[in-house]
């Protein structure tokens, strides 16, 4: 158990080689693998339990498919055709609990638009947007958006003058909410660090430790430095997402599920390209399409489709952007081209693989199985219901440890940020007058740090030049990478440009003209030398190149070879590392260990609890 707790708000370099040490050096009751929205969760459940806890992600926080969702909250109101109940109710609960309680700084309220197509439509999308509002009630926490309404069209012709007089016949509006994940994430992981988890991105597991036949940790390499070592603990939860398959294969047992990979890809689109007052949900032969107000600027997504190439880089091609382009173009009076798109940005949501072949139909629940003593899988699933996957998760790794373990509290735990920051809303004119800034600026970095907007005014104080915005992307202020830098975990680049701010698909040049400021901002943090910072600049710039080459292909096998030939920063570097986060090579062997007696009592005793339980 954890005998102390640190109270840190950092996770700068300092505050994750302090980690690495801690997980050198103590027998944890649970390793965390994976850096997603689940495994940042999984880790502050557990060490709100009062465990001891470790967290490892081979690249960054969020870096696989926690960046690229189509950044909602929400109940997932197409499940309700699908007769989903249960997962429509659970998301919306969640819903709420985050708007109202956890994280109102990241969560926010999106109207949603669903044009009528003809009359008849809608009572049977009403009654489903009725069923949507009362679900979302059932729950101790309000819903904290407004009930669906209808509107005739000449109202719909008003909210959206944007849209195709001749591409509606009414319409009604329903509410969601909207995040940046990436920045979620990172707050998500911070927040389980100040609680005391052990928390280091960059650091790749290559092989599972066991004594028996019982996983009792995970052998490891520091990316940044090449350095391996071994971690230590009772219980191991593998919230690897797309990768689950591939880490099990470590371990030599085949799990009782798997996961198959769905490639959604979404565009970037300024905000002034077409008018509406409120987003749009969108009927497709297949799906549905969102376009989801974001800033100054549009996401429309998304595809679904089967993905079976790299996992880390999923590619985007031509005919994904044309699918997207085409079926937005049939509701706009003034069409989208190309030429209107100032970002892409592709994802791969890890399904539970079932019978059907179209990866549409599969279920967006989760599993969570013990393949092995000592090992807990964890898939499947929504981001929006990530506290109760963490939950269940740890649940399952509790009921394997010898102590009696409290339960879950996360859902009374406000994420860093959170605490404070409608009082602190409330004083933002003050607060823009104080520094000298626009009022925009102040709301801009309450919405992305909420209270800890504090520490970003203290940088700007001491170097007033940081309160100048980053070129070609001045939403974005030069003290947002910095603070990345030293307070948010980030170690390279393309961290900051492509999650701790969205620069990577919001910036008409995706980011080339802001990566030389931003990364002599990361030197001054982080101690880089001139070769290295070219280097930095270099592959990022070598990244963009090949994302633009790879949306010019025809099928996703070109678009794949082309993404690829970009390197990832690690093979640069010259580290232990290559384009995915368990490498190519075949899997290391289960690695025995000679434990000293107390463990192997202790294993022995847990291992006779897993037989009574099974």
């Amino acid at each position: 158990m954890a005998n102390s707790v640190s109270r840190s708000d950092k996770l700068g370099p300092q505050e994750r080689a302090a980690a690495i040490e801690s997980l050198k050096t103590k027998n944890l009751d649970v390793l965390v693998v994976g850096g997603g929205v689940v495994g940042a969760g999984a880790a502050l459940d557990a060490v709100t339990r009062g465990l001891s806890v470790g967290m490892v992600e081979a690249r960054d926080f969020a870096s696989g498919t926690s960046s690229r969702s189509s950044k909602l909250i929400h109940g997932g109101i197409r499940y309700l055709e699908q007769m989903n109940f249960g997962l429509v109710r659970e998301a919306l609960l969640e819903r709420g609990l985050l708007l109202q309680r956890l994280a109102p700084h990241l969560v926010k309220p999106i109207r949603f638009l669903y044009p009528l197509k003809n009359p008849l439509e809608r009572f049977y999308i009403g009654a489903g947007m009725l069923m949507y509002d009362l679900f979302a009630k059932t729950g101790e926490v309000k819903p904290g958006v407004p009930m669906h309404r209808h509107y005739t069209r000449s109202q719909v012709a008003k909210m959206s003058p944007g849209l195709s007089k001749n591409s509606f016949s009414g319409g009604l509006t329903y509410y969601d909410a909207g995040v940046d994940d990436a920045r979620f994430v990172a707050v998500l992981a911070r927040t389980a660090s100040f609680y005391g988890a052990h928390v280091a991105p960059r650091v790749r597991v290559e092989g599972f430790l066991k004594v028996g036949q019982r996983v009792v940790g995970a052998q490891v390499v520091d990316l940044e430095t090449g350095e391996r070592f071994e971690i230590r603990a009772k219980q191991v939860v593998n919230a690897t997402g797309v990768w689950t398959d591939d880490t099990n294969k470590m371990v030599g047992e085949r799990a009782s599920f798997r996961v198959r990979a769905s490639k959604g890809v979404h565009l970037v689109v300024p905000r002034d390209r077409f008018q509406s007052a409120s987003g749009l949900l969108l009927r497709t032969e297949k799906s549905v399409l969102f376009v989801i107000p974001n800033g100054r600027h549009w996401i429309i997504g998304t595809t679904d489709t089967d993905w079976k190439l790299d996992k880390a880089h999923p590619a985007a091609t031509a005919a994904d952007i044309d699918y997207l382009l085409g079926h937005v173009n049939d509701v706009l009076a003034v069409k989208l081209t190309r030429a209107d798109v100032e970002g892409v940005y592709a994802g791969l949501r890890p399904l539970l693989s079932g019978e059907s072949d179209e990866t549409s139909k599969l279920s967006r629940e989760h599993m969570v199985a013990h393949s092995v003593p000592g090992l807990v899988l964890i898939a499947g699933g929504k981001y929006t219901t990530y506290r109760i996957m963490a939950k269940d998760a740890i649940d399952a790794a509790a009921d394997a440890l010898d102590d009696k373990i409290p339960a879950s509290t996360t859902k009374d735990i406000p994420l860093l940020g959170a605490v404070g920051y409608k009082a602190a809303w409330n004083r933002r004119g003050k607060i823009a007058r104080a520094f000298g800034l626009h009022r925009v600026r102040i709301e801009h970095l309450l919405n992305r740090y909420g209270t800890l907007t504090d520490e970003i005014l203290d940088l700007i104080r001491q170097d007033p030049k940081l309160a100048e915005p980053m070129p070609g992307a001045d939403d974005y202020l030069q003290a947002e990478i910095t603070y990345a830098a030293t307070h948010e975990g980030a170690l390279h680049l393309d961290d900051v440009l492509a999650r701790r701010t969205r620069i990577s698909i919001e910036a008409w040049d995706r980011g080339i003209s802001a990566a030389p400021v931003a990364a002599r901002l990361m030197a001054d943090a982080l101690g880089w030398d001139e070769e290295r910072t070219q280097r930095e600049i270099d592959t990022y710039v070598k990244r963009v190149a090949a994302e633009l080459a790879s949306q010019e292909q025809p099928d996703d096998e070109s678009a794949d070879r082309i993404r690829l030939e970009a390197p990832d920063i690690d093979s640069v570097l010259g580290h232990a590392g290559d384009n995915t986060p368990f490498g190519t090579a075949p899997a290391l062997p289960m690695i025995e260990v000679d434990e000293t007696a107390d463990v192997e009592a202790a294993t022995a005793k847990a291992e006779s609890k897993d037989a009574q339980k099974s």
